[in-house]
């Protein structure tokens, strides 16, 4: 079955790591036909808007969508544009696999998946300013925003996704000691939930500051991590550290029906229109996205290939300590598409 996809290549290097990605894809004999729109500056630059009607509507349609990184602008619309996405199609869920592709560091074999929830929290952009004093902003106060609802359906998330995984444990992440509100109500929630496959998968609950120090020390004891949204931001980038850094980081934004597929990397505008862009993430993104849709063989080739690609360390990009352009890294990968024949 093809699946139509809704394909936003993005800003900065963007557009160059898409065009790698979708490129590969179609070597791999994926069953995609992709229908491009825009977002970012890329949409205002064309006359648009950050987040155009027909670029939304195509996702709604598509149900599909993979996305290349986007920038805001400064002192435009929208807080984030990714989170914008987010809220307009309730994805609640960030999922941020951490898998080791390089290898030589300080860990091998790593495997850990972040499960974040994408709504709540801090980043629901509750915040405004307190006057005092003929100073109209004296203090600054924001809104950790959770809610029952919220905590339950991310949980839920994760401990299926364990599941249907073959995960062994989940480990809730929080920081209740403190915030005993909030916080506590995402740990209290979490812990009915986990009663629920109390005989399928091990469960326990971690004070966020001790989990990014067991992160560093000993990451082979973390298994599944569900988190709310600011927690699982930075955790997700820490454990990104542990097996290459963003470069090699994938994530998924899950709603009821739409799925948004990324690499968690910023636009990297500094290097953009140079043509040595890593396009990995973007890539073990369309991956998430291949084994969604039951192409879960073709979305093994390709990570093959990628590992094959990257382990050989001859035809690699910069950030990867070799000379190779994106065009040449991606050349390489679907080269060694034949050698799994």
């Amino acid at each position: 079955m093809t699946h139509t996809v809704t394909l936003i290549p993005g800003d900065g290097i963007g557009p160059a790591i898409t065009a790698e990605v979708v490129r590969i894809l179609e070597a791999a004999g994926a069953p995609v036909e992709w229908e491009r729109h825009e977002a970012g500056l890329a949409a205002v630059e064309q006359g648009h808007d950050l987040l155009p009607q027909e670029t939304l509507d195509s996702i709604e349609r598509n149900r599909y969508c993979l996305k290349g990184p986007l920038t805001t602008p400064i002192g435009a619309g929208f807080r984030s544009i990714n989170v914008a996405l987010r809220k307009h199609f309730d994805l609640y869920a960030n999922v941020r696999p951490a898998e080791t592709m390089v290898p030589g560091g300080r860990y091998d074999d790593i495997d850990i998946v972040i499960v974040r929830e994408n709504t709540e929290g801090l980043y629901a952009g509750i915040e405004h300013y307190i006057g005092m004093r003929q100073d109209p902003r004296a203090v600054a106060e924001s809104v950790m925003l959770i809610t029952r609802y919220g905590s339950d359906r991310i949980c839920r998330y994760a401990f299926e996704y364990a599941v249907e995984h073959g995960r062994k444990k989940v480990t809730l992440v929080h920081k209740a000691n403190i915030l005993k509100c909030t916080q506590g109500l995402f740990l209290e929630v979490g812990r009915e939930v986990a009663k629920n496959y109390a005989d399928v998968i091990e469960f326990e609950d971690r004070i966020v500051d001790a989990t990014a120090m067991q992160l560093v020390l000993d990451p082979y004891q973390f298994d599944v991590i569900v988190t709310e949204n600011m927690f699982g931001d930075i955790l997700s980038d820490l454990t990104a550290g542990l097996v290459g850094g963003l470069g090699f980081a994938p994530g998924v934004n899950i709603g009821k029906d739409i799925t948004i597929y990324e690499a968690v990397h910023g636009s990297a505008p500094d290097i953009a229109g140079r043509g040595i862009a890593n396009p990995s993430a973007l890539l073990l993104g369309a991956c998430l996205m291949l084994d969604q849709m039951g192409q879960r063989e073709t979305a093994g080739r390709i990570r093959t290939a990628l590992k094959s690609v990257v382990r050989d360390g001859q035809v690699v990009t910069s950030d990867l300590g070799g000379t190779a352009s994106t065009t040449a890294f991606a050349d390489a990968i679907i080269e060694a598409f034949d050698a799994q024949a």
